[in-house]
């Protein structure tokens, strides 16, 4: 790639955005398409859509947070439907503070950093376009030029509603440079840009001794007053507070709650009304999505205070909690490694599995439902089946607590220890077993933990092994199914004969002998039986998998080993107990004959093709399961 070609190339795409104009003209792309009209509220659900909504299991989820939020999918669907879209269509929910309450690391910072990148590149959509009169410090809205008298008719002509007031900048020249005539006053297209200041707010609290209310609203530029006279003169001011700046878009508060009394004033007014005092000028209006965010505590602090009671009744509280799927839990890890440069050492399958599990004990909360303990309600969080148990059980747990997920370890601490097992010297692989053992050695280093979680974390881990113990197992299995392949097959086609026979009530016939036999049940138990089947249950599973069977014959497909998952588990299952011996002698023999040395190697060789192991990880595990097997 030719870098200074490409950059170029970016150049003029940015340079075919630009667009200026007049009023009149703007006027004119409005009787058109009147989107551009559309308040910050909207522009942020538009933004939002533009990148997909697909419905699942009566669930809606959105496209745009799939890539960077993992496992919060309930939460962002009841952010965007009960905060963007209801503010978008201009209830009353949009003259709210969006406050994200949640843990530490939970993924609010994250959260509004993405609606901050995907604002800056919706604006360049011909759908997010945005138009500014030229030269305004606040990039307001052109039809802000219309008199108030005359907006009724405006709206009704071009489809669009009028809301707000010229800054007093805009005043000030509409008077001075175009005398009045607002036909004539210059549009352009503005990109939404937090590095630019255009559309993006964001505030940080520090020392209130030392920190400026001029930081959010502007100030007086002292070294014009001689020029202008006074104060009150909008040229003798400074429109570059983050309320100004954030004015078409949105504005974050950082950890808002932190913030001195007096900087949160200000926001009274904006959210109720639309507009803020700054200077000694008049109202200030303006159109933009307060976002902020805080910790559980912080919060609690908050609403203890009464004097804080008219800034609360103006916030909508969103709690986002940690992510509580296993799966999900990994691809947040996933994703943080892959931004370090540590991508030359190969993290072994089921490491950061083996670290999710922990994680996702500490956050679960003990249910109070019979025969369900911490182990199920994570497998069932997780999507998993767990026998007796229904999608009704699983509903039932999620409401059970309202708070449930707002507490446990947080990712960070996780990754910060999967960091320190990564950093090691002459390493070229961790395992499980690694991750696990860093995170054991980092509770104590850990300041917030208590003797009493840390007993619990302690078990957690233990779990977590266990875990991971039968997902080794289960690898070795898979590998060691697939070099006898042939045998699964065997196994499989003898099941099913029998099961005929069972259900027809009829006889099978023996292949040497040619005699008719009675259905193998000890066979067909000695399947079902690795799978939890039980001797109730056994009828409907048979009667399952003959409907299965017919039903690929209707199609003109034949039925084969992998297309049941639960009977392709049961037939691996059934010949891994067969072969256990034969796997115990491979993988423990210090001097194996050439035999074993070669079902070793198509093991490994398994493991590295078809597993994702390399050389180092998939030797050690063969190692480990056979002490496991041995035990």
């Amino acid at each position: 790639m030719d870098i200074f070609e490409r950059v170029a190339a970016y150049r003029a795409e940015s340079d075919q955005l630009e667009w200026s104009g007049t009023c009149k003209e703007y006027i004119e792309l409005l009787r058109k398409d009147p989107t551009p009209a559309m308040t910050a509220h909207a522009r942020v659900y538009e933004m939002i859509k533009s990148y997909g909504v697909e419905v699942v299991n009566g669930h809606k989820r959105y496209k745009f947070f799939e890539q960077e939020i993992f496992g919060l999918d309930s939460a962002v669907e009841k952010l965007v439907e009960e905060y963007f879209h209801s503010s978008a269509r201009r209830l009353d929910v949009r003259k709210r503070i969006l406050l994200l309450m949640g843990p530490v690391s939970g993924g609010k910072s994250t959260l509004v950093t993405l609606l901050k990148r995907g604002m800056e590149k919706f604006s360049k959509s011909d759908r997010g376009a945005v138009y500014a009169i030229d030269g305004c410090p606040m990039h307001e809205e052109p039809l802000h030029l219309i008199p108030l008298e005359l907006r009724p008719e405006v709206e009704k002509e071009l489809g669009v509603r009028i809301e707000g007031s010229l800054c007093p900048s805009c005043q000030m020249r509409l008077k001075t440079e175009y005398d009045g005539d607002i036909e004539k006053v210059r549009v352009k297209r503005v990109l939404i840009s937090e590095e630019g200041r255009v559309g993006i707010g964001t505030f940080s609290p520090s020392d209130p001794k030392s920190q400026d209310i001029a930081d959010l609203t502007g100030s007086i530029d002292f070294s014009t007053i001689t020029e202008f006279g006074s104060e009150s003169d909008p040229r003798a001011y400074r429109f570059d507070g983050e309320l100004n700046k954030a004015n078409r878009g949105l504005m974050e508060f950082q950890e808002m709650l932190k913030c001195d009394e007096k900087f949160l004033w200000n926001l009274l007014s904006l959210t109720q009304e639309g507009n803020f005092k700054a200077g000694r000028f008049a109202l200030i209006s303006a159109d933009e999505m307060i976002i902020a965010h805080t910790n559980e505590s912080e919060y609690k602090t908050f609403i203890s205070n009464k004097k804080n009671e008219a800034l609360q009744s103006r916030m909508i509280v969103m709690p986002i909690p940690y992510n509580l799927k296993v799966s999900d839990e990994e691809k947040i890890y996933a994703k943080l490694i892959d931004q370090s440069d540590m991508l030359h050492i190969h993290i072994a399958p089921h490491a950061l599995r083996a670290a999710s599990i922990f994680s996702i004990l500490t956050r679960l909360k003990e249910t109070k439902k019979q025969g369900m303990d911490l182990v199920k309600k994570m497998r069932m969080y997780d999507g998993q089946e767990v026998e007796g148990y229904k999608e009704a059980d699983l509903r039932e747990m999620q409401s059970e607590f309202l708070d449930e997920g707002m507490s446990g370890v947080d990712p960070r601490y996780v990754i910060n220890r999967i960091s320190s097992a990564l950093i090691k010297q002459d390493l070229h692989c961790i395992n499980a077993l690694d991750v696990l053992r860093a995170i054991k050695d980092g509770l104590d280093q850990h300041a917030s933990i208590n003797k009493e979680e840390r007993e619990r974390y302690l078990n957690f881990i233990a779990i977590a092994r266990k875990e991971y113990d039968e997902l080794a197992k289960k690898e070795i299995q898979k590998a060691f199914v697939y070099s006898f392949e042939e045998s699964a097959k065997t196994l499989f086609e003898n099941y099913l004969d029998n099961i005929e026979a069972f259900c027809n009530w009829s006889k099978i016939r023996d292949p040497l002998t040619d005699e008719e036999m009675d259905p193998d049940e000890r066979l067909m138990r000695s399947i079902e039986e690795q799978i939890g089947v039980s001797e109730n249950a056994k009828k409907a599973f048979r009667e399952e998998i003959l409907i299965r069977i017919s039903a690929y014959s209707r199609k003109g497909r034949k039925f084969e080993y992998n297309h049941h998952d639960r009977l392709r588990e049961a037939i691996e299952k059934k010949l891994f107990v067969d072969l256990k011996d034969i796997v115990k002698i491979t993988t423990s023999t210090k001097t194996p004959d050439g035999n074993q040395l070669k079902r070793m190697n198509e093991v490994s060789r398994r493991l590295i093709e078809d597993h994702g192991y390399c050389p180092t990880c998939a030797n050690e595990l063969l190692k480990y399961v056979g002490s496991l097997l041995n035990r």
